[in-house]
């Protein structure tokens, strides 16, 4: 050899372009399977796929099996989370793969964009994509023009099957048939033929939630209790979040009822969900499965939250307050010059350090604002417990009282007879706008009476939430007094919390307000 020629040694390559038959390596072969979801049926094509590439590619003398990468029960829409197809993509990077073996387009991506960026990706690394179904292979000149066709029908075909899939969905919402991944859906199971039934273990959580909550008790309150008595969530975690709080008690399905297509997919392949305002009808099912909390008190609790969110003090409730769960006394104990809320206050007066509530307004603005007491708490609290020990000592005339306010509240009570009409007002509106939309006349008018009517019936429901809450706080205090309870010698939060609706500050007095219609004034 010349001294002016440099020998360049042979290095081997992904691919095939290996020209001689001398010494020629064996092409190490991959395959991918996918099967789009997880059911049993699906599971046996999923297997079925596993066999048959393991033995085709071990049939052909000039391969060797780089592996079987695949992925059971995911969809084939994007690539994001294929995990096995991403990490047959690295292997042919890392040029551990030659050729790679697929059933169809459809199995290897029913996305375009995502197939010809991965098929393009391969060929600049000379590695050949076989797709069995089409016969088409990567590296030859006309194999890209086939798959950009090929790829653009399956994708077509994944845009029309995920709109039958919404279509048979909207079928089943019509008939009132509801799907619920019970899996992380506290307080239901589901029976051998698929229907919700209330697990009484996790049920006692969820009464738990709401029972707290209506006691005072904060999201944040709430939370910390159940992870402190260990108690998981429906997903099995041991941390609440806020927001799960939040969703329990926004959850309609805990009456029995379901809302349907709360939120709807707008990509079908990104998969993106967002919430449905008004985009897609919607279908509220009532009774659709067995409840856990009564619809009065979770009608309460609706309410409840309305009114933490929407605090307001003063003269014309002219100011706004943030609703505080930290003591009982906080947000019911009232200045009876401006109407403002009194606030817990540490005070260090002169060295000599006390608790003690102040009207906010004064706290703000100064006594020209606001001239009202200042109160120790201690006074506060022991106000309390005389109002609660003088209801007890008197409980046979304190029967009387309670009985006559029931009476009256029962008289009173019209939401009934408001309900039965409004009801029948909006089943007649419901099957008219059914009729519209099998015709597909323009209904937008009609559903505009729809939604009006729908929120005079949650005021009225509200109305009648308000009602049976004033019974059931009449009916309770009602039983305490039938017991034989001896005096309180201590200020007891759970009582506060309970039983008393507020307490108004004069100079002279409180006048402690009881949920149960009953006002006891202590004199200072």
């Amino acid at each position: 050899m010349k001294d002016n020629v440099t020998l360049i040694p042979v290095r081997k390559k992904a691919g095939s372009r290996v020209k001689t038959k001398e010494d020629k390596p064996k092409l190490r072969v991959a395959a991918y399977c996918r099967v789009s979801t997880d059911s049993d049926e699906q599971a046996g094509s999923y297997e079925i796929q596993v066999a048959h590439y393991t033995d085709y590619i071990s049939r052909n003398p000039e391969w060797e099996l780089a592996g079987i990468y695949a992925d059971d029960g995911i969809s084939g829409t994007n690539t994001k989370k294929r995990e096995r197809f991403n990490e047959m993509i690295d292997d042919c990077e890392a040029g551990k793969i030659d050729k790679v073996i697929t059933k169809s387009i459809s199995r290897f991506a029913r996305n375009t964009l995502d197939c010809l960026k991965y098929v393009r990706k391969l060929k600049e690394l000379n590695i050949d994509i076989f797709f069995e179904k089409e016969n088409i292979h990567t590296l030859e000149a006309s194999g890209e023009l086939l798959l950009t066709i090929m790829a653009s029908l399956a994708q077509q075909e994944s845009q029309t099957l995920s709109q039958n899939v919404k279509l048979g969905l909207q079928f089943r919402y019509q008939d009132g048939k509801v799907q619920v991944n019970h899996n992380h859906f506290l307080g239901y199971t589901k029976d051998a033929d698929g229907n919700l039934i209330i697990d009484e273990e996790e049920a006692k959580v969820v009464r738990r939630i709401f029972r707290e909550y209506l006691e005072g008790s904060s999201f944040r309150d709430i939370a910390e209790g159940l992870e402190r008595d260990g108690i998981k969530t429906g997903a099995k975690k041991n941390k609440w979040h806020l927001s799960t709080i939040q969703g329990i008690l926004r959850n309609e399905k805990y009456i029995g009822d379901a809302l349907l297509q709360k939120t709807i997919t707008t990509d079908f392949i990104e998969k993106t969900r967002i919430k449905n305002d008004g985009l897609l009808p919607q279908y509220y099912v009532k009774d659709s499965h067995p409840a856990i909390i009564p619809k009065d008190i979770f009608t309460q609790v609706q309410e409840e939250m309305v009114r933490r969110a929407n605090m307001f003090s003063g003269e014309e409730g002219s100011k706004r307050r943030v609703y505080s769960s930290k003591y009982a006394l906080s947000s019911i104990c009232t200045c009876s010059r401006c109407g403002d809320i009194y606030r817990r206050i540490a005070w260090n007066n002169r060295g000599k350090r006390s608790v003690v509530w102040r009207c906010c307004t004064r706290l703000e603005h100064g006594p020209s604002a606001c001239d009202a007491p200042t109160v120790l708490e201690s006074e506060l609290q022991m106000a309390t417990v005389k109002a609660i020990n003088m209801v007890l000592k008197c409980s046979d005339s304190m029967q009387d009282v309670l009985k006559e306010n029931i009476e009256k509240v029962l008289m009173e009570d019209q939401t009934d007879g408001k309900l039965e009409k409004l009801n029948a007002i909006l089943d007649a509106k419901q099957h008219e706008l059914a009729q519209l939309a099998k015709k597909n006349e323009d209904f937008s008018t009609l559903a505009d009476e729809i939604d009006e009517l729908r929120e005079q019936k949650q005021e009225i429901l509200v109305e009648k939430a308000q009602t049976e809450g004033y019974k059931s706080r009449i009916q309770e205090l009602g039983e305490l007094l039938k017991k034989d309870c001896s005096e309180l010698t201590d200020y007891d939060e759970g009582m506060v919390r309970n039983y008393i609706k507020g307490i108004k500050v004069y100079d002279d007095r409180f006048t402690v307000s009881f949920k149960a219609g009953i006002d006891i004034d202590i004199q200072r």
